[in-house]
């Protein structure tokens, strides 16, 4: 094998593997939502980083989002469509840089099979905008053993007691 050889090879391998690394995988275009906008209102209405993660299926680097440390009594709300998600009594320290939960609030999430990125995970997505949020897990604490792993970016957080 020459030196030219491996090198086209490699190089054919790092621009596959990059192509399915990158892709974007949207929700099921089947799938209705109580709040819709264009990809412009979208666009719009979010800052880039929340659009890349809420629309584009995207992942904010982990540890970055200041929320990962926040404990704190609320509620955690989606960023796209303001919908109450997790209370701040479900949130838990993973240690994975990105804010976990082991319980949404009922009927605010949903998910779906998510095999990007050459793996088997499960999606959870707002049940109102269908934005992404992060994924579950089931290495989670008692007493649902799950671990909702979700991008800080997708969420607001609402301190109690205040009027929002």
């Amino acid at each position: 094998m020459t030196r030219r050889h491996v090198l086209l090879t490699g190089s054919a391998f790092l621009a596959a593997a990059g192509f399915m690394l990158s892709g974007h995988r949207r929700a099921d275009a089947t799938e209705r939502f109580a709040v819709t906008h264009t990809d412009a209102e979208w666009r719009k209405l979010l800052s880039p980083a929340a659009y890349e993660v809420l629309r584009q299926q995207g992942t904010e680097p982990p540890f970055s989002s200041k929320l990962d440390h926040l404990f704190a009594d609320g509620r955690y709300d989606c960023a796209g469509c303001a919908l109450p998600l997790f209370v701040s009594a479900t949130k838990f320290d993973s240690g994975t840089g990105w804010p976990s939960f082991y319980q949404p609030i009922a009927s605010a999430v949903s998910t779906q099979g998510d095999d990007s990125l050459l793996m088997e995970r499960t999606e959870v997505h707002c049940s109102r905008c269908g934005g992404h949020l992060g994924h579950v897990f089931d290495d989670g604490p008692r007493p649902t053993g799950l671990r909702y792993c979700m991008n800080g970016v997708a969420l607001s957080f609402h301190k109690a007691g205040t009027n929002s």
